[in-house]
């Protein structure tokens, strides 16, 4: 957040000049009445002025530039001068000009204003500090831009009480001013006191429905709330205002992707990278989204440069690490990890992060030192609890992983994980009972789990419920068509039951199943064989390969797809489209 507002107007150097120039000469400074060079003076002023209404403040600049050439001793020229370029961004040109005029006219107030400002924003804060401090000492009620800039310079000075009081009062004396609102909420935003700078920037909206940076701040603040519905509200009209602002689009694509809405988040994140293809923030936001819209692949890269431009970017070192280990590439995450830890050591998700990463390289006791890590920060988040007894289940220490899953259960009943991963435990000690109740509450919120259907199948059997056992192996069987596990199972349960007919049915689907699996094995391996043959060129290998795997399962596209190559690079163009062919054919799906 940018801190202060920084605006000038211009009418603080130009209201009362007017009165000043229906002829230059009024001033005493300027040549005997009539002159030409006063009369051209004098049109160049008025130009300059009606330019500066209309906001044309290049035309206005050089009218006035054209004043003091004519007339280097009024004053108000250069007054006029330094007013627009302060207002074009050109602060140092300003304040030479303004240090004219004030050489001229020492008591001017307005120009006096101005030049504090001036060097405010050339970064001259003691210079910038001493003018303001004179200016309170002849009158303490400054205007309200004036105010803000001096609210800055206290601000860099490290006097931010003395800023908020001074700001707090001049709201208080000019309550209708919507940047001194959005500046006394800047404030106290970069205190963190975010509910106390959200009303600030409401009113600052209110006030000023159109101004841009009020909605910016106050969206930024109720991010920091956790209220992203209503910072995407805010920053709507915003985008409406500036559809090219590129502040407006990242912050407004980071609100949609806190709602999950990364489907709505991705094009306004591609649209800022598009008009400023260099920003970090840009670049940050459109991996985000990619990475929640499944597409991790497309987010590594973004994240990648986002992390070179800003190594110290805890976040982004953590989407990147998370990217990679949604890809199985959790060997390259680790030190992504290290580093992020090494920055936020009290984060207690980049810790449960960081074990999953070593969980996926079936490093436990690491995995199990980042999960505890995790919990001596967060005693009651749900998924490092579950964590921690997935780890202890897969170093078969049931003692220590049941606690860890109950205790996650009783944290979030709506999650189904804790309650699958109990059901398997208690059903290998034995405890069908327990077992049986943790499957069936998962299966009430997940009923769709062939594999949980499976394994209840199992509980019952060996709990010698048969027919409970034989309708939940069905269910399995209908969610898993070509898995031979729960036939097998259920074979046996018929067997128990004296249905032999249906049991020998049952092992012979099996047995075929069983079968397409192995071949489907074969095919797959001599296939990936294939293709590192007919890398190194060695084409006859390959196509031998890719043969043997046709052989082994010939309803596998990709081992045609891979000996149609293999033909091509030995010429034999027809036998290729044939095995085209077949490879697109057996990609359609079954009408």
């Amino acid at each position: 957040m940018s801190g202060i507002t920084r605006r000038t107007a211009l009418r603080v150097a130009l209201a009362s000049l007017l009165c000043v120039f229906p002829g230059l000469v009024s001033s005493g400074q300027a040549p005997g009445p009539g002159s030409a060079a006063a009369k051209q003076a004098d049109e160049a002023f008025r130009a300059g002025y009606e330019a500066a209404n209309a906001g044309d403040l290049e035309r206005a600049r050089s009218s006035f530039a054209e004043v003091v050439r004519l007339e280097p001793k009024v004053p108000e020229g250069h007054a006029a001068l330094g007013s627009v370029l302060l207002n074009l961004s050109r602060p140092q040109e300003a304040a030479a000009e303004l240090k004219r005029g004030l050489a001229l006219k020492p008591a001017d107030r307005d120009m006096k204003m101005n030049l504090a400002l001036a060097e405010a924003r050339s970064g001259h804060s003691s210079e910038a500090a001493r003018l303001f401090q004179e200016l309170t000492a002849q009158n303490s009620a400054l205007p309200p831009e004036v105010e803000i800039g001096y609210a800055q310079v206290l601000t860099e000075k490290g006097q931010r009480a003395v800023a908020l009081d001074r700001l707090r009062v001049a709201v208080a004396a000019a309550p209708e001013s919507a940047p001194l609102h959005d500046a006394l909420g800047s404030l106290l935003a970069q205190e963190q006191r975010w509910t106390a700078a959200q009303p600030e920037f409401a009113r600052a909206v209110e006030l000023d429905p159109k101004m841009v940076a009020a909605r910016l701040h106050l969206a930024t603040v109720l991010m920091q709330l956790n209220q992203p519905v209503e910072a995407a509200a805010t920053l709507e009209p915003a985008r409406e205002q500036q559809p090219q602002n590129v502040d407006v689009l990242v912050e407004l694509a980071l609100s949609y992707a806190a709602q999950g809405s990364y489907e709505k988040a991705l094009p306004l994140a591609q649209e800022a990278m598009r008009l400023a293809p260099e920003s970090s923030a840009a670049a940050d936001q459109t991996a985000i989204a990619l990475q929640g819209l499944g597409r991790e692949r497309e987010a590594t890269p973004l994240f990648a440069r986002v992390v070179e431009a800003e190594p110290k970017n805890a976040s982004a070192l953590t989407n990147y690490a998370l990217a990679l280990v949604q890809q199985g590439r959790a060997k390259e995450a680790i030190p992504l990890y290290q580093r992020a830890v090494a920055l936020t050591p009290n984060d207690p998700v980049v810790h449960e992060d960081f074990g999953v990463a070593y969980l996926q390289q079936s490093d436990l006791d690491d995995a199990i030192r980042e999960f505890q890590a995790g919990l001596k920060l967060d005693n009651e988040s749900q998924q490092l609890h579950y964590n921690l007894g997935l780890a202890y289940k897969l170093k078969d220490d049931p003692a220590r992983a049941v606690p860890e899953l109950e205790l996650a259960a009783r944290l979030d009943p709506t999650s189904p994980d804790p309650a699958y991963t109990l059901g398997v435990l208690y059903m290998q000690a034995g405890r069908f009972s327990d077992a049986e109740g943790q499957l069936r509450h998962m299966l009430e919120l997940r009923p769709q789990n062939g594999d949980a259907w499976a394994v209840l199948g199992s509980v019952y059997k060996q709990d010698n419920k048969l027919p409970e056992a034989a309708d939940a192996l069905r269910h399995a069987i209908a969610l898993l068509p070509n898995q031979p596990g729960p036939h097998i199972t259920l074979a046996s349960v018929l067997a128990d039951q004296g249905e032999k007919t249906e049991a020998a049915a049952e092992r012979k689907q099996a047995a075929e199943l069983t079968r397409v699996a192995v071949n489907r094995q074969r095919a797959t391996f001599a296939t990936n064989t294939g293709n590192m043959l007919l890398a190194k060129g060695q084409v006859a290998d390959a196509i031998d390969r890719y043969q043997e795997a046709v052989t082994s399962d010939p309803s596998y596209a990709d081992a045609h797809v891979g000996l149609a190559s293999a033909l091509e690079r030995q010429g034999r163009t027809e036998e290729a489209a044939t095995e085209r062919a077949k490879a697109v054919a057996l990609a359609k799906p079954a009408e």
